[in-house]
């Protein structure tokens, strides 16, 4: 089922699609009035649905048999239960709704939300390389690493569901296929895992200094503080800060100057200088101090920006 369409003001009716759009279940309401609407984008395993449920709506489902993530968009989702753990969720909250092999219920409360589902086999092949153990990859927490990590996602998948509903998307297995890699790649990136949990062991840097780069990496054109670089490690900024200067030799505002400094490099290289000035490019990246700017490009790659973009 690529995409689909559903909206009915019948419970029985709503169950009945519920069951055939995502596993077996069974759901209660009062309302008189169970007004529900849901649209889906997909592709090859990935689906991305939009949810607007207009009353107060009791779930008990079998399990999904998928990665099933929820971002709340208004309203609740409240005394959700899966694995052991019971929470609630509010607009903002972007979780992993429940292991792919557990049943779950609980209770949606006049909620617009999305719900993003994917083969688990997924996490596995894009977190393969280089991994001692075969053994299937899985998510050790329902809720992201932090704050920024779940705004970051919630950006990929809403980037992801634009892309979805492309129809020229669907007719290319190359893009299906990036999209794909993009959204698992993301969802590691966001989650606690037990690739990372190896990972973690072999390699010498703390995952702080992985999850802190990783985000950096995905927000160079962004107006982000040492603050939201801690967040998005999951410490505190005192702690990102000891762990630049002891395992990278450098400081986290540091480490953002280097990257965006080589976001502007590459940006010199490939410009037209007729056309662009570095004022220009080094503005795009941040840098809107020209002397200190160039001084600091300078130190790193032994010129002058003004050559690099005369070249």
């Amino acid at each position: 089922m690529d995409s689909l369409h559903f909206e009915s003001r019948d419970l029985a009716r709503t169950e009945e699609f519920l069951n055939r759009a995502y596993t077996k279940m069974q759901i209660g309401g009062t309302a008189k009035d169970a007004s529900t609407r849901i649209s889906r984008a997909a592709a090859d395993s990935i689906s991305i649905d939009r949810l607007e449920i207009g009353f107060e709506m009791s779930y008990d489902a079998d399990p999904l048999g998928k990665i099933c993530l929820c971002e709340v968009v208004s309203g609740s989702i409240e005394n959700h239960a899966t694995d052991g753990w019971k929470d609630e969720f509010r607009p903002g909250d972007l979780v992993s709704f429940a292991p792919p092999e557990r049943p779950f219920s609980g209770k949606v409360c006049r909620s617009s939300y999305s719900i993003t589902m994917f083969d688990p086999a997924l996490l596995t092949r894009v977190a393969g390389a280089g991994r001692k153990d075969d053994s299937p990859v899985r998510l050790l927490s329902h809720r992201p690493y932090s704050r920024p990590a779940a705004r970051q996602l919630s950006r990929t998948i809403a980037y992801l569901g634009d892309q979805l509903s492309d129809p020229a998307v669907q007719d290319s297995p190359l893009v299906r296929a990036s999209v794909s890699q993009l959204l698992a790649s993301s969802v590691l990136a966001a989650f606690p895992n037990t690739a990372a949990a190896e990972r973690d062991s072999a390699d010498p840097r703390p995952s702080t200094v992985r999850r802190a780069v990783a985000f950096m990496e995905l927000n160079l054109d962004q107006a982000i503080t040492i603050g939201d670089i801690a967040a998005a490690a999951g410490v505190t900024v005192r702690a990102v800060q000891t762990a630049f200067q002891r395992h990278v030799g450098t400081t986290p505002l540091g480490e953002l100057r280097r990257l965006r400094l080589a976001e502007v490099r590459s940006e010199l290289l490939a410009a037209d200088p007729a056309g662009r000035t570095v004022a220009e490019i080094a503005a795009r990246w941040g840098f809107h101090h020209h002397g200190r700017m160039a001084a600091a490009y300078l130190e790193q790659y032994g010129e002058l920006p003004s050559t690099t973009l005369a070249r």
